[in-house]
């Protein structure tokens, strides 16, 4: 009796940690939650929307390969695999954005020894207009900080000047550094500090420019940007507790927060801005993307419904509880 009682229990705990299956399966809208799908993508470490493919996400690999991967976010899938070409071997690419040119910028500025280069990289190339794979001729600026080298993983561009700022990465705190109001591909390009900032894992501008949202492991923040500077402490963004958490971006029409984290199979989880209006396309009836509307915790990075597998996991923790009092009575 006791012995099936038992395999009774082990039954239950096991079920404890089956995934809850995916509320959604197939194509869905665009700008919702969705899991990178492509096996080469293992360690997402920067994500931004296309301006020119609504719905496509630009990412790469924190790795020494020139290459950029357009998601699709409606699947999950890789649509375009982007090679640059007239850069040297990256280091640590660790940030991806999208100007007011629309260009792409990758920041090859990661620096784990916090220090130990004497300058880091930023790749420049115009964003494709078909989505195929193809190789891209990228320009390469060389780039320093005016108070000596440092570790960062946050490269964001403004939509509206096109100037390029960088965000160390330091436990304690780290800088926010302005560049050049123009990069020079021939010369040094001095990024020189403009006020302090959180721990910084990635960030981004809204893409009215006023605003600036900065990520770290553990949470992440929007701010008000004001005259070429943050202005204020900020609010939080909502951020969703991910694996390690990497990347954020916003939405194409600004309504949203797109988190990323690293790993196979890594998911992106959108999380919706307090004051954004409805999702662009929103009609009575209509489906909204995944996640839209509802808190972090309502949709996991697949589109499945962590409200189910919570209530999952209270049902059968209870039934474990009420299977362990049956042998307590049996002793």
């Amino acid at each position: 009796m006791r012995t099936g009682i038992r395999a009774v229990i082990a039954v239950a705990a096991a079920a404890l940690v089956l995934p809850v299956a995916p509320a959604h399966a197939g194509e869905r809208p665009a700008d919702g939650d969705f899991t990178i799908a492509d096996p080469r993508i293992t360690e997402s470490s920067g994500l931004a929307a296309s301006a020119a493919h609504p719905g496509v996400y630009w990412t790469h690999n924190d790795q020494d390969k020139p290459l950029i991967y357009g998601v699709d976010s409606r699947t999950g899938e890789t649509v375009a695999t982007l090679t640059m070409e007239g850069v040297g071997t990256p280091r640590d690419m660790e940030a991806i954005a999208v100007g007011p040119d629309g260009d792409i910028y990758v920041g090859d500025i990661g620096d784990n020894l916090d220090g130990s280069w004497d300058h880091v990289w930023i790749y420049r190339f115009p964003e494709p207009k078909a989505l195929k794979d193809q190789t891209v001729r990228a320009k390469q600026y060389v780039v320093k900080y005016a108070d000596g080298p440092r570790n960062a993983e946050a490269l964001m561009v403004h939509p509206k000047t096109g100037r390029v700022y960088i965000a160390s990465k330091r436990e304690g705190g780290g800088s926010l550094y302005a560049g050049p109001e123009k990069l020079s591909s021939s010369g040094t390009n001095t990024f020189r500090p403009i006020g302090e900032v959180p721990w910084v894992t990635d960030g981004a501008f809204s893409p009215d420019g006023e605003r600036l949202v900065l990520r770290s492991y553990f949470s992440a923040r929007e701010y008000v940007w004001k005259d070429g500077r943050i202005d204020g402490d900020g609010v939080s963004a909502g951020a969703p507790l991910q694996g390690q958490a990497e990347s954020v971006t916003y939405t194409r029409d600004g309504s949203a927060f797109m988190f990323g984290s690293e790993g196979a199979n890594s998911g992106v989880v959108r999380v919706d801005r307090p004051d954004a209006p409805a999702a662009s396309g929103d009609t009575p009836g209509a489906p909204r993307p995944s996640g839209a509307g509802e808190s972090p915790a309502a949709t996991g990075p697949q589109g499945g419904s962590a409200t189910t597998g919570f209530l999952v996991l209270a049902g059968g923790i209870v039934l474990v509880l009420g299977i362990k009092r049956l042998l307590r009575r049996g002793d």
